[in-house]
């Protein structure tokens, strides 16, 4: 995440944050200037300034609108196609988890220029459906740009306990957001551009059948060794979530570093080379670099949770085959090929 700051005063601010504690300006992020920008209190008039998002108060969203479209959803809100009844206030509080976790993807995406097509502007552009399995059930995944979540993903006891029933090492809200926009992103950058060979020299034919693929993950004795040429044992399953789960795993690499950067966090790794996120070779470089750069600050990222007692904060080894398809996704989000 790029650092972001008070447009009052100047002074360092969260992403998440609606006020600067510094100064009491009312805030809101405007993801097409990626900024902090000041918010147009109800009832005032300002033709050139912001207002807050419809949603301001059911999603507890703090993005903003121009003044001149108030009462309308901000680029994030407007994706989401369903969400809970205002009924169910368990599911609600679930429901502002997510929508605080898809902001932050959706301003990953934007930050990256990767192309951004809704559901309203486009029959396969990109929605979601945010929906409780309290009462029905509801299976996580993607389909023709269509993102569905379980919100009981949001509740912590839900989602540790599927965790370790799955034997994952890593389970988040915005982890489900990342794995399932690899999806529709498969459908942009490679699938819209005709790349299936060079795709399916690293992960697989994709036109293998997936619901043979899925019985099989889960009908067996669980996959071998898939250290060495997969980020995941859920990417064994099939060539595309191969892709998701790669995907996925290039956003969190890429926004941690980026935050290490915009924090001025710097890495001295065992060789005592002095490493430094902020560097040019993080955005512009080769992505071995990059990859480099990442493992340092990984490495110190779980020597510090350990010191707290804690489990390490990035579980996973990345082989020289996994390296090889986080560079090829590099690749094609740089180029970032695709409509819009």
């Amino acid at each position: 995440m790029r650092s972001l700051h008070c447009p009052t005063c100047h002074a360092r601010v969260f992403f998440e944050n609606d006020r600067c504690l510094a100064c009491g300006t009312v805030l809101g992020f405007e993801p097409d200037s990626f900024s902090m920008v000041a918010v147009v209190l109800p009832g005032a008039y300002d033709p050139g300034g912001w207002a807050a998002c419809a949603n301001a108060a059911v999603a507890q969203c703090n993005w903003v609108v121009p003044s001149a479209a108030a009462g309308t959803l901000c680029r994030s809100c407007a994706l989401t196609r369903t969400r809970p009844a205002d009924t169910d206030p368990e599911a609600h509080g679930w429901f502002i988890e997510a929508e605080a976790a898809k902001r932050r993807l959706v301003a990953q995406v934007v930050d990256l220029g990767l192309p951004l097509v809704s559901f309203a502007q486009a029959p396969d552009g990109l929605g979601f459906d945010l929906l409780t399995s309290r009462f029905d059930q509801v299976t996580t995944g993607h389909e023709d740009g269509l993102i569905t979540v379980d919100l009981a993903e949001a509740d912590d006891a839900h989602r540790e306990r599927v965790r370790q029933e799955l034997g994952e090492a890593y389970r988040t809200v915005l982890g489900h957001f990342r794995h399932e926009v690899g999806h529709y992103y498969w459908t942009v950058l490679v699938d819209g551009a005709g790349r299936h060979e060079e795709f399916r020299a690293r992960f697989g034919d994709e036109r293998a059948d997936y619901g043979d693929a899925v019985s099989a993950h889960y009908g067996g004795d669980g996959p071998v060794n898939w250290q060495n040429d997969y980020v995941s044992a859920y990417a064994t399953m099939h060539p595309w979530e191969d892709w998701a789960e790669t995907f996925a795993h290039y956003l969190h690499i890429r926004d941690s570093l980026q935050t290490a950067a915009e924090t001025g966090v710097k890495v001295t790794d065992p060789d005592g080379t002095v490493t430094d996120p902020a560097g040019d070779d993080v955005e512009h470089g080769p992505f071995r670099e990059l990859v480099e750069e990442w493992i340092a600050v990984a490495g110190a990222l779980n020597a510090l949770n350990r010191s707290m007692g804690a489990a390490d904060l990035y579980p996973f080894v990345l082989s020289p085959a996994v390296i090889d398809k986080l560079a090829y996704v590099d690749r094609l989000v740089r180029q970032g090929t695709g409509p819009g």
